[in-house]
């Protein structure tokens, strides 16, 4: 134990060095490419997982130091804000790991400790590294998962715009295919938005629809309901004899709303 004690020691010592030294000969692999501020940040990197290592060792339980989560977790973090693809990661841990073992291996003989203990410390180093790339990658996914949704909210509030065409009076224009997730949005949120308009005349206009399922069609008559509720009046434009036929058969009873063939229609007829 005495002389893994040393060997932590040193690692902890001299993580810096060891860290140049290790980089310097991951970069020479054939696989391995990187840019000069990105050997920089790998120095960082494995003088940090280094420390960490040093640490490991000398506690006699195979605990993780909190720092390897917090430090992966931010590593994994600062990977998807930059936009680069989770394999920018992974694909390095291979020559990485090989480097590293050779390393420690031969630390470890020069410190005189027997097979086992190489054998040890060899097992501790791999157990942290693959805690750090399970934690890189799970936050990795989140944050690149919260992106996406941010992303895809931006293009729901793009796709369902709300035209006012005058005093009370506006347009909601249907584009594209309705499926559920859209047609929630629109009850969920487009529905607020236009009371805070102080719409009083809506228009849903349909003539931009390629297509809609069968639970969008339920939404967007419940749309039509929470609308009536609150006293707006909602009419319908653009449904063609296909959709319409699509309605009806899907059992939806839109008899009750006053249609249009076109946005123009509905605009004369209000103001008649």
């Amino acid at each position: 134990m005495k002389e893994i004690i040393g060997v932590a020691k040193y690692l902890e010592d001299n993580a810096e060095m060891l860290a140049n030294e290790i980089v310097q000969e991951i970069s020479r692999s054939p696989d391995f490419e990187a840019l000069k501020e990105e050997l920089e940040q790998a120095i960082f990197v494995y003088t940090e997982f280094i420390r960490f290592l040093g640490e490991s060792l000398l506690s006699s339980k195979n605990n993780v130091p909190e720092g390897l989560v917090e430090w992966s977790k931010t590593n994994g973090k600062r990977t998807a804000s930059q936009g680069e693809r989770i394999s920018s990661i992974i694909t390095r841990y291979p020559p990485t790991r090989l480097v590293f073992i050779d390393r420690l291996t031969k630390i470890s003989i020069e410190h005189g400790l027997s097979s086992e203990e190489v054998v040890f410390i060899n097992k501790r180093f791999n157990y942290l590294l693959d805690i750090s790339i399970s934690e890189t990658v799970i936050v990795f996914e989140h944050v690149k998962d919260e992106m996406v949704k941010k992303a895809q909210q931006e293009v729901l509030k793009l796709s369902v715009p709300i035209v006012p065409i005058q005093d009370g009076i506006a347009v909601l224009p249907l584009i594209g295919s309705i499926d559920s997730e859209r047609a929630e949005y629109i009850l969920e949120n487009v529905i607020l938005k236009i009371i805070e308009m102080k719409v009083e005349y809506l228009i849903v206009d349909f003539s931009g629809i390629l297509n809609i399922d069968t639970i969008a069609e339920r939404y967007l008559f419940d749309i039509y309901s929470v609308l009536r509720l609150q006293g707006i009046e909602v009419v319908m434009t653009g449904i063609r004899p296909e959709l319409a036929q699509t309605v009806v058969r899907n059992g939806i009873d839109f008899s009750s709303i006053k249609t249009y063939a076109t946005v123009k229609q509905a605009i004369e007829t209000q103001k008649s």
